[in-house]
């Protein structure tokens, strides 16, 4: 296996000694996986740019990763089931979306939440994958080699980083969220070119190179740095900049994803490394899950359509997958220069294929997987922003968006409908505390993660025993559930107050050149746009093409997958989209038929609706009652869910806490 040595550095009680159930005490484990895989194995081949890759005395590309193991401390109390959590930007997941674990620094200890996945006795695993994350506590990266031409020179060519401030800046670090940039090659280089467009569509304008250069303004002066760029009037709220530029830095992106398989392999199939580490694991997992959110569930599309689900001896390394807010893309994971945190429109995870299977079975994200026999099963659960994203749909529709595609039989996918990208909750405010981002209306505090429990149970129940997950729920043209995105906005304008976006996230087709791993037409050329289908409203502006919460379904706002830029933070009338991702509203109904009258308003108010707080809330349990009998709801989550409805319902309505307390 291409897992070479464990190197355990820490081994400790996990959340201080607690017992979970049955499972009773976990342990955390923490350290370095050190591999070496051959460039010349097939299984290995699709990494781009690996036959390139520095090589040691036998041949074999090494790499290392940090991990963490938090398993039970005896692992004959397990399920037998290993999830591993692909790792979001270097941050673990799964403990926050599916434990409902509270936010926390990276560099403090994980917190257990709920304590969900321990009571049923998971082992879970988190291993680097991104080669350049920050050097921070906490996070975990994958350390691999540059690429090097024959003649051990680096390999050299143009990359194009895109950004968009919220405040207007002086200086613009060269990459995604402080990740390791690509530093250009040359300060004074005239070849270098700066775009501007009001948004991500719109027409491009190139700023005269002697405005700007690769510097930092310290002291009011500019110096010389290869890893920012600075402007004469800095940059604008809310604009749309591209540098394009020269690097010497092409690291093996795509070694992350092999990092990422043969921890798990190992894990599951291991008995000890070449140092004679035993696998603490070892002979405990029977079947082995991986779940991802965002970009992670991006990343296992890519893994999938690499066929990456087998390794190196052709064993299945994952049984199933839960890709969480994927929607229809994949990344810049296996690419020359790839950015993997970068969620520009104009990257190559906007290429196809979106679909599982293409209709004609030649191709599609689980082609090779399906041909080589070793295609898990998957659930796809996605929201209402990955739709408004303008990508969702493209992952069960045709590419011109005029006929619907059947899934595969190994595949379910489910809009939970009303949600935003990222779990929500209270406090309602207009702003994100975290990246300053502010919408025009209040964010989206819909709280999807009872969902996601459910939905791991079913893909275990799925895999381990045959039981078949709840019937697939997302927009259709079958139903007429799907409709054109641009179809709401007369809905959505007749509401008081409420600004309809102008000018929506949408992806095009773009040619990078006929290898999408070693693009050559950078910047790439850009041409139709793909549809962007959305699921259809009801009365109240809630979506109907997909699972309903009792927040949709029992409602006291309508609740979108998307919102607009407010003006504090400029691109007026652009979707509230910070770093790429799209981010949901609310927009609450009026407490009185009197304040729905005054404001014009045309749905109910809550007291039209809801004779009173005791009446709200029963009607939220009798739905999360119903979601348990459907399957996409556990019971231990009706309570959860009739909770936040009191909470939702006390800071709508406003209720005294003393009030809501005695109820």
């Amino acid at each position: 296996m291409a897992l070479t040595k464990l190197e355990i550095r820490t081994r400790k009680p996990f959340a201080g000694g607690e017992s979970f159930g049955n499972a009773g005490r976990y342990e955390q484990i923490d350290g370095l996986a050190h591999f070496a895989a051959d460039p010349e194995h097939p299984e290995n081949a699709v990494i781009a740019d690996i036959g390139l890759a520095p090589r040691n005395g036998d041949g074999l590309v090494e790499f290392s990763s940090d991990f963490r193991i938090v398993k039970p401390v005896d692992n004959d109390h397990g399920n037998g089931r290993l999830l591993l959590d692909v790792v979001n930007r270097g941050k673990e997941l799964a403990l926050k979306n599916i434990n409902s674990a509270p936010d926390g620094p990276p560099d403090a200890d994980p917190h257990p939440g709920n304590g969900f996945m321990m009571r049923h006795g998971y082992s879970l695993v988190w291993c680097g994958w991104q080669h350049d994350v920050p050097d921070a506590p906490g996070l975990f990266r994958c350390n691999v080699p540059d690429a090097q031409n024959t003649d051990g020179s680096p390999v050299a060519g143009r990359i194009v980083v895109s950004f968009q401030p919220i405040a207007h800046t002086d200086t613009q670090f060269l990459s995604d969220r402080e990740h390791r940039p690509y530093p250009t090659n040359h300060l004074e280089s005239w070849d270098s070119v700066l775009t501007v467009q009001d948004h991500e569509d719109g027409d491009e304008t190139v700023i005269p190179r002697e405005r700007w250069a690769f510097a930092r303004l310290v002291d009011g002066r500019r110096v010389p740095d290869a890893a920012h760029i600075t402007m004469d009037g800095g940059f604008e709220a809310g604009k749309v900049y591209r540098v394009v530029y020269e690097t010497s830095h092409a690291p093996l992106v795509g070694l992350g994803m092999l990092a990422t398989r043969d921890i798990a392999a190992w894990l599951r199939y291991g008995t000890e490394d070449s140092d004679g580490t035993a696998n603490p694991l070892a002979g405990a997992i029977g079947r082995a899950y991986a779940y991802g959110r965002s970009q992670s569930g991006r990343f296992l599309r890519q893994m999938l359509h690499l066929g990456l689900n087998e390794d190196e001896a052709g064993q299945i390394v994952f049984d199933g997958m839960l890709p969480n807010v994927a929607g229809g893309k994949m990344g810049e994971f296996n690419v020359r220069f790839g950015q993997p945190s970068s969620l520009s429109n104009r990257s190559v995870n906007n290429l196809p294929p979106f679909l599982d299977l293409e209709p004609d079975g030649a191709d599609g994200i689980l082609a090779v997987c399906a041909r080589r026999e070793v295609a898990p099963r998957v659930i796809y659960t996605n929201t209402s922003s990955e739709y408004w994203g303008g990508h969702g749909a493209l992952a069960h529709m045709t590419p011109d968006g005029k006929a619907d595609v059947t899934l595969p039989v190994n595949v379910r996918s489910w809009l939970f409908c009303g949600t935003q990208h990222a779990p929500a909750n209270l406090p309602i405010s207009d702003t994100n505390p975290d990246s300053g981002a502010r919408g025009t209306q209040a964010l989206n505090y819909v709280d999807y993660r009872p969902l996601m429990r459910a939905a791991l149970h079913h893909l275990d129940q799925w895999v381990t025993h045959g039981d078949l997950p709840p019937a697939n729920g997302y927009p259709n043209l079958a139903d007429e559930s799907a409709v054109n995105a641009d179809e709401l906005a007369d809905w959505f304008g007749a509401l008081p107050g409420v600004e309809f976006p102008t000018h929506r996230k949408v992806i095009r087709e773009l040619d990078y050149g006929p290898d999408r791993a070693v693009p050559t037409v950078i910047p790439p050329g850009v041409g139709a746009e793909y549809p962007s289908i959305v699921s259809a409203v009801d009365g109240d502006g809630n979506e109907v093409g997909g699972i309903r919460l009792p927040a949709i379904e029992v409602p006291l706002a309508t609740y979108t997958g998307w919102n607009v830029r407010h003006a504090d933070i400029g691109g007026e009338g652009q979707v509230l989209a910070p770093g790429g991702t799209v981010v949901g509203g609310a927009i609450p109904f009026a407490v009185t038929r009197e304040e729905r009258l005054a404001s014009g308003d045309p749905r109910a108010s809550v007291e039209e609706r809801y004779g009173s707080r005791d009446e709200y809330v029963e009607r939220v349990r009798a739905c999360a009652e119903s979601l348990v009998e459907s399957g996409y709801v556990l019971a231990e989550d009706v309570d959860v869910l009739v909770a936040q409805g009191g909470e939702v319902y006390d800071a709508i309505v406003r209720v005294p806490a003393a009030v809501a307390a005695d109820d």
